[in-house]
């Protein structure tokens, strides 16, 4: 099992998740965050006002968590990485895609462990 986290441009949440629901990943959890990186305090996304401790502006951008059994890694990862791209090449600012290792998953509802519990 692993944990996808994907930062992505907020104008490519919806495009990602519908993407993503034809290959068969319906299940996500989505947060908001703020954070700077190569493109520093250029004007490519959203920013607020504020300055990261490099003195450049926070950027909006989306968090995307997504736990996927190993079945699904590579076609969620290869989703991600072709649907958020600004242009069909991709521009510094388009975000960053995190594969994590998942030790358990265990459902609250019934307490089933295991790759089952993620779908």
């Amino acid at each position: 099992m692993r944990m996808v986290v994907a930062l992505v441009q907020p104008t490519k949440v919806k495009a990602v998740q519908e993407a993503l629901a034809r290959i068969g990943v319906d299940r996500m959890t989505v947060c908001d965050a703020l954070g700077y990186g190569q493109q520093m305090g250029s004007s490519t996304g959203s920013t607020v006002k504020g300055s990261s401790p490099a003195g450049g502006q926070l950027h909006r951008k989306v968090a995307l968590e997504i736990a996927v059994n190993e079945d699904f890694l590579e076609k969620t990862v290869d989703t991600i990485a072709r649907v958020a791209r600004t242009g069909s090449e991709g521009m510094v600012g388009d975000g960053k895609i995190f594969v994590l290792p998942i030790e358990e998953t265990i459902r609250l509802s019934d307490t089933v462990r295991g790759p089952e519990a993620v779908s």
